[in-house]
């Protein structure tokens, strides 16, 4: 069977499809894959890193913003889409899939539309808990819709085409227990916290960190890793600034530019502190773990504070907005909650949801329900 992809803009969209792709690789036999992106976006470097084929069309997105220059731009946004149209069709028509599987991005809504128009299944997923602009205006003509949440059926006028699933998480979650977890990074019996605000750091939340860090090098209450993102994020003066001579010789935490063993660490906390974009989410939902959110405030239509108030109000996370937060606020919300393991039990049975470590299967067995395998 022949699968089409279609995904961009960031990791968030691309890393899903790649997982889907995977399992379909297993569960079809001789499988064919094709991925459509857009125009210097990420994914024309990261799908074919996996092995898979990328073509690309010309397609942006629309500014929210009233001006001159938003006026311009989306003008010749417009101007795109209605190029990448013909552009999808030319590509779908010489690869003709059995199924068009589109998991965000704006490079979606061309091809998903002119898949529909030429009568091929289609499929889209929508990762956060509010569906945005693109999975809107597709709504009604794919023939599955796919929500990381099942807080989201309700967006959708036809909830019977509308399937929780979650958002596919990283395979190397499976390999490890809390117990093996903690043994691998040689912990004490002492709390585990982990902090991090995304691959690049955030400055404003590196320095309330910063904050919090200068406080339990004092007291000592929980054992704590931070990713502190980017070389430029300035940690270690923040921290020097507050009296901390040398950071370099922390006694309760262990500072990292990246965790890249983020599976293990993930396992072995008591509890996060990150930010609430779809992926995080997904992937404390599948292990199960209590967690402090900061939405950050930066993103399209505050689609992570949407997505953090899911956990919030089952009681399986803190939510703190970031105009709310400070190094205090982070103190006292980690050190009432790690010293309370019965709510830290409750909240992580909360965050848990069956059957999310097995996103990517269940999402492929879907794409060949849809496509007439089965």
């Amino acid at each position: 069977m022949r699968f089409l992809f279609t995904c961009g803009g960031t990791a968030g969209h691309i890393n899903p499809a790649l997982a889907v792709a995977g399992k379909l690789r297993e569960l079809s036999p001789d499988p064919e894959f094709l991925f459509i992106g857009a125009k210097g976006n990420m994914e024309l470097e990261l799908v074919p890193r996996e092995g898979y084929r990328i073509e690309a069309v010309a397609v942006d997105g629309l500014l929210r913003e009233m001006s001159l220059h938003a006026a311009y731009e989306n003008f010749k946004a417009v101007g795109m889409l209605i190029k990448s149209f013909s552009e999808s069709k030319k590509i779908i028509s010489e690869f003709a899939p059995d199924a068009v599987i589109g998991t965000g991005g704006y490079v979606c809504y061309p091809v998903l539309k002119q898949a529909h128009n030429m009568g091929i299944p289609t499929i889209v997923h929508e990762s956060n808990a509010v569906p945005g602009l693109t999975t809107q205006m597709l709504a009604r003509d794919v023939d599955r819709i796919l929500v990381g949440f099942s807080e989201s059926k309700k967006y959708y006028k036809n909830s019977k085409n509308v399937i929780a699933t979650g958002t596919p998480v990283r395979g190397d979650f499976a390999k490890w227990t809390y117990e093996s977890a903690r043994h691998a990074l040689k912990l004490s019996d002492r709390p585990l916290v982990v902090s991090f605000w995304g691959s690049l750091g955030a400055s404003d939340m590196n320095e309330k960190t910063a904050q919090l860090i200068c406080k339990n090098e004092q007291i000592g209450a929980f054992q704590h890793i931070h990713a502190v993102g980017n070389a430029d994020s300035g940690m270690k003066k923040m921290l020097h600034d507050l009296d901390i001579e040398r950071p370099e010789q922390l006694k309760h935490t262990d500072l990292r530019q990246y965790i890249f063993d983020m599976p293990c660490v993930m396992m072995a906390a008591d509890l996060i502190l990150c930010r609430s974009g779809a992926s995080t989410l997904s992937e404390l939902m599948a292990i199960g773990k209590p967690a402090v959110l900061v939405p950050s405030p930066y993103v399209t239509n505050n689609h992570q504070e949407k997505n953090a108030e899911i956990p919030a109000k089952r009681g399986a996370a803190v939510l703190i907005r970031e105009n709310e937060c400070s190094g205090d606020k982070l103190f006292e919300t980690i050190t009432e909650l790690v010293s309370d393991p019965d709510k830290l039990r409750r909240m992580s049975e909360q965050m848990y949801v069956d059957g999310f470590m097995n996103s990517a299967e269940q999402i492929a067995k879907i794409v060949l329900d849809t496509a007439g395998a089965n």
